[in-house]
């Protein structure tokens, strides 16, 4: 019996109810699943509760957890101080259909981690929120163009559906109008020189980012570049977007921006912003998201942008965003999580040399990230994270074979990533935590040795 027809046969023996419910699933869903991203061979787990760094499956099975809600629960699960704003919230309502305090008060704390937001605009997802900055920005600047950079994730919409995991060329995946892929420009993670190009040729709206690099940093980008972007996009007469949907207030409490001292024109925010609820937000300069203003737009004879959305600053997002805000900017809880995510990468390279593997974990700040070389490769961590390192052959390095049965092998030992592979970290993963992952991995990359 090979290899993984054991550990699909384990794996399938304590997953038993949740193989049930994944096959009642496709009935109901395309593929069985809501999201691409929880496609798993041969099904899903299906989670029951969750509580600080850990989550438990119908089955009963604990694992510890490093997709922390795709990367929105910076302050564990189930935090006390936020699950009591939301419930304290729920007596008085969900949704008023009209102006509530929270809403100010929410957006106020933006302001004051984040300099550079001068004004906030909530939305209901970073995929919206993507999306309005693209439209604000094409509206200020009366330019067609966007600049993206090849595996940059911005949401789902149209404007940055190719050019993640396929399409680098720039060509659409179905269902998007060749008309509109034709007005976004793609650019090599770093190639600074031709960034200057494209945007010296004209109709350039914005350059949007991940500001770490893509996929919360698996294919990093350099801060130095980040530096350089700031200054060609002002000399060219650019917005510069940046697409803080993951890093904003986990690499720190102001955001990749305010770690790196460079202010975005406009920012992206959702994920931690809203403590683990639905709910993303524009930020940035006040000229720019007045074009949102009936009244400032009527006063300077300006068309205003149109903006809607049903769950736009959400009562009970509201409540838990202003609790975790309130926490990340008054305690360490960023620090301790990117030290922990520090020493998992240690322990784990220790590991890999260990056993024998050429493969090593990187990344930055609360995130980790595992490079499945070849046999004849080795790479050094410091190749990594320049921000140097050919994208495309991390891209193919995380479609190497083993790691499908990795990813399930650590599942049966109790540890739940990422499909990348690797995961974010919360501030509350405790030693315990990384030893039972550290010896999790063993066990794995020692049964697919």
């Amino acid at each position: 019996m090979s290899l993984a027809s054991t550990l699909v046969g384990e794996y399938s023996s304590r997953t038993r109810r949740s193989r049930e419910l994944a096959e009642e699933a496709l009935a109901s869903f395309p593929g069985g699943i809501v999201h691409d991203a929880r496609f798993f061979r041969p099904h899903p787990i299906y989670v029951e509760r969750a509580a600080g760094s850990r989550k438990w499956d119908v089955d009963g099975n604990e694992y510890v957890d490093y997709v922390g809600g795709h990367g929105a629960m910076l302050l564990g699960h189930a935090h006390p101080q936020v699950t009591a704003g939301v419930q304290r919230q729920l007596e008085y309502g969900t949704h008023y259909g009209a102006c509530g305090e929270l809403e100010l008060r929410w957006a106020q704390l933006v302001q004051r981690l984040m300099p550079a937001a001068e004004l906030v605009r909530f939305t209901s997802s970073g995929t919206e929120a993507t999306l309005l900055a693209i439209r604000l920005a094409r509206a200020f600047t009366g330019k067609a163009k966007i600049l993206r950079f090849n595996t940059h994730f911005h949401g789902w919409h149209d404007h940055a559906a190719f050019g993640i995991s396929s399409h680098h060329d720039g060509t659409p995946t179905p269902g998007v109008l060749t008309a509109l892929s034709e007005q976004v420009l793609l650019c090599d993670p770093g190639d600074m020189v031709e960034v200057e190009r494209l945007l010296a040729e004209g109709d350039v709206a914005a350059v949007i980012l991940e500001p770490t690099g893509a996929t919360w940093g698996q294919v990093p980008f350099a801060a130095s570049d980040l530096h350089k972007l700031r200054a060609i996009t002002r000399k060219l007469d650019t917005l510069l977007i940046f697409d803080e949907v993951v890093t904003g207030f986990r690499c720190s409490p102001g955001g990749a921006q305010t770690l790196y001292d460079v202010a975005p024109d406009l920012t992206t925010l959702a994920k931690v912003l809203a403590g683990g609820m639905p709910g993303g937000a524009v930020t940035g300069r006040r000229d720019i998201l007045k074009l949102l203003d009936a009244e400032a737009c009527r006063r300077e004879g300006l068309e205003k942008v149109p903006h809607h959305g049903t769950y736009n600053a959400n009562p009970a997002s509201a409540a838990a965003g202003i609790a975790a805000l309130t926490i990340i900017g008054s305690t360490d809880a960023c620090e301790r999580a990117s030290n922990f995510a520090a020493r998992l990468r240690n322990e784990l390279n220790v590991l890999f040399e260990q056993i024998g593997f050429t493969w090593r974990a990187y990344g930055a700040f609360s995130a980790f990230h595992i490079y499945a070389s070849g046999h004849d490769e080795r790479v050094e961590v410091a190749e990594l994270d320049s921000g140097r390192f050919d994208y495309r052959k991390i891209k193919a390095a995380a479609q190497h074979p083993l790691i499908p049965e990795l990813c399930l092998a650590l599942r049966i030992h109790g540890v739940d990533i990422f499909g990348w592979p690797g995961g974010t970290v919360s501030s509350v993963h405790t030693d315990e935590d990384l030893e039972q992952t550290v010896d999790a991995f063993r066990k794995a990359l020692q049964a697919i040795k």
